[in-house]
């Protein structure tokens, strides 16, 4: 009996597996598709949205609102040349990442106030709730 499974029928990979895997000729040692992870916290008078997304700028995101959905996005492309001397490509590399991510926002959220910040990697939403959303303070009753 065997713990781990294995996709591969040959003990030796082939030759034209070693050829397309992404780290052939130094390049990314894999290809990962990824979404920026999210936190969600609720405090009494706001929820507040954590997007963790580090080595962007704040002009890379767009943030929406539209019909009570939240949508953050944001795309990057960027492009590295190696020539030699007489200007014939000797590597050239080009990547670009994008991600959408949508929430939607519950009627007790003030739409008018939200800000945003991004510091330290990790972009911050604030969604203050409505005025009638807010704990009332505790009241005494007295006995008539």
């Amino acid at each position: 009996m065997t713990l781990v499974k294995t996709n591969n029928r040959f003990a030796f990979p082939s030759l034209i597996d070693e050829f397309l895997k992404p780290d052939w000729m130094g390049g990314m040692e894999r290809f990962n598709v990824n979404v920026p992870a999210v936190n969600i916290k609720e405090t009494d008078t706001t929820f507040v949205v954590e997007l963790a997304a580090p080595g962007k700028k704040k002009e890379d995101f767009n943030i929406e609102l539209d019909d009570n959905v939240l949508t953050i996005s944001s795309e990057a492309s960027t492009e590295n040349e190696e020539k030699d001397k007489e200007g014939k490509y000797t590597r050239k590399e080009f990547s670009y990442s994008s991600f959408k991510r949508s929430f939607t926002l519950p009627e007790i959220v003030n739409e008018y106030d939200i800000n945003a910040t991004y510091e330290n990697g990790v972009l911050h939403i604030a969604l203050p709730k409505r005025e009638e959303a807010l704990p009332k303070p505790k009241r005494m009753i007295e006995i008539g």
